[in-house]
């Protein structure tokens, strides 16, 4: 077996692999459907379409071990090409890279699961938007609120009198509410078939000077409710516009480019389930190119404050069903505070930073900074996606 590539899972023989690649085939070319197995890459797309088709099946495990597909080389081959071509992973690209590992699903995310992403969006809310008056908000608020609500049981008798206590002394925000409120935030991130993949350029509004990567774990559920994986996602926040006003949540969230996810989708197994996701740790690295800047920080899943599971049933349920599934971005706790272009500023991106996520069961996902009307449109939706099936025969 060929020497493992950093961007692949740590325990890379154990895991089952899925994702989605643009290939040429004698048919034509298009998004295809692809397993890993050996180090190698099969495309299954005869099987399964799509990979929402593909985690309906109550064989899914057996399909993506044992199912026969056309061998397309080395994964180390294709991971290093996409990360080399670099282009939007939501249209037609070069002929072998990888894309974003969901197709049909809508892209769902859940806010203020951390607590210390909480005291920040507390933050941006206080600060009306201006990262200038961030830093005399984030000293006050630390002291008023203190910065270990870890601890709290969001919903709980304890989270209640918190909140009676906060609205006393006037401190209450929205944020707190579902921070440690019976309700989670849970939003619409992108639409289906929006997202970039593995080695694309991420996208940033024009409008937006104060903005961050969130470096989040994605769990792909089907339409049961049942998640069937996870993969690594950038959950890229402009924290000018949402700190102007939450309601302005979607201009923000919802851009071209603005949601990467990848490499592929670990599906969950006998040696990788949602215990493994509790207890894994996700790191960001973020490398200026036109300033030698360097950050890094690293967000521990075991200090979320909602259960995975817990997130997915605030998700799907009576309530809101998936006839596709959906792909559910589960938070970060990790908001860059550090100065980068002056005292007190605080981080926010410049056009070239080389964005890394990385986790050891998941591998990692690296995109470049640019500006959302600056990236290829995104062109390639459902529409799209079922005129190019039917075209090739499937």
């Amino acid at each position: 077996m060929p020497s493992q590539s950093p961007y692949l899972p740590q325990d890379f023989e154990q895991s089952l692999l899925v994702g989605r690649i643009w290939r040429s085939t004698a048919s034509g070319e298009g998004p295809c459907v692809v397993v890993v197995r050996g180090g190698r890459v099969f495309d299954i797309t005869s099987i399964a379409p799509t990979t929402a088709d593909l985690f309906e099946r109550d064989d899914l495990l057996d399909v993506v071990r044992g199912a026969s597909g056309e061998s397309l080389g080395e994964v180390n081959a294709l991971v290093a090409h996409s990360l080399e071509a670099g282009r939007s992973a939501g249209n037609v690209t070069d002929r072998f890279s990888l894309l974003a590992p969901c197709d049909l699903q809508p892209i769902k995310a859940c806010g203020v699961t951390f607590a210390v992403s909480l005291i920040e969006r507390v933050i941006e809310e206080q600060a009306g938007g201006d990262p200038a008056k961030a830093h005399d908000f984030r000293a006050r608020i630390t002291q008023l609120v203190g910065t270990d609500l870890s601890k709290i049981k969001p919903g709980s008798a304890a989270a209640m009198k918190l909140k009676e206590e906060l609205q006393r002394r006037g401190a209450w925000s929205q944020y707190m509410e579902v921070g440690i409120g019976p309700d989670a935030e849970v939003f619409s991130k992108s639409q289906p078939m929006s997202a970039v993949g593995f080695g694309a350029e991420i996208g940033l509004h024009p409008a937006s000077a104060w903005n961050n990567p969130e470096p989040e774990i994605v769990l792909a559920v089907n339409s049961k409710g049942t998640a069937v994986g996870a993969t690594l996602g950038n959950d890229v926040n402009l924290r000018d516009i949402e700190g102007r006003s939450a309601l302005l949540l979607g201009k923000c969230k919802d851009n071209n480019g603005s949601c990467a996810m990848g490499p592929f989708i670990r599906l969950f197994d006998e040696a990788f389930t949602l215990d493994s996701i509790r207890s894994t740790s996700v790191s960001l690295r973020v490398e200026g190119i036109d300033d030698d800047f360097l950050l890094e920080g690293v967000s521990h899943m075991k200090e979320i404050s909602r259960d995975p599971l817990d997130l997915v049933a605030q998700t799907w349920g009576r309530h809101h069903q998936y006839p596709d599934g959906f792909m559910l971005f589960l938070g970060t706790m990790f908001s860059p505070i550090e100065d980068r272009d002056a005292p007190g500023g605080g981080f926010t991106h410049h056009l070239g930073d080389r964005v890394t996520i990385s986790a050891p069961p998941l591998g990692a996902i690296v995109n470049t900074v640019r500006l959302c009307t600056e990236i290829e449109p995104w062109t390639f939706g459902v529409r799209a996606l079922y005129a190019n099936l039917a075209a090739r025969g499937f």
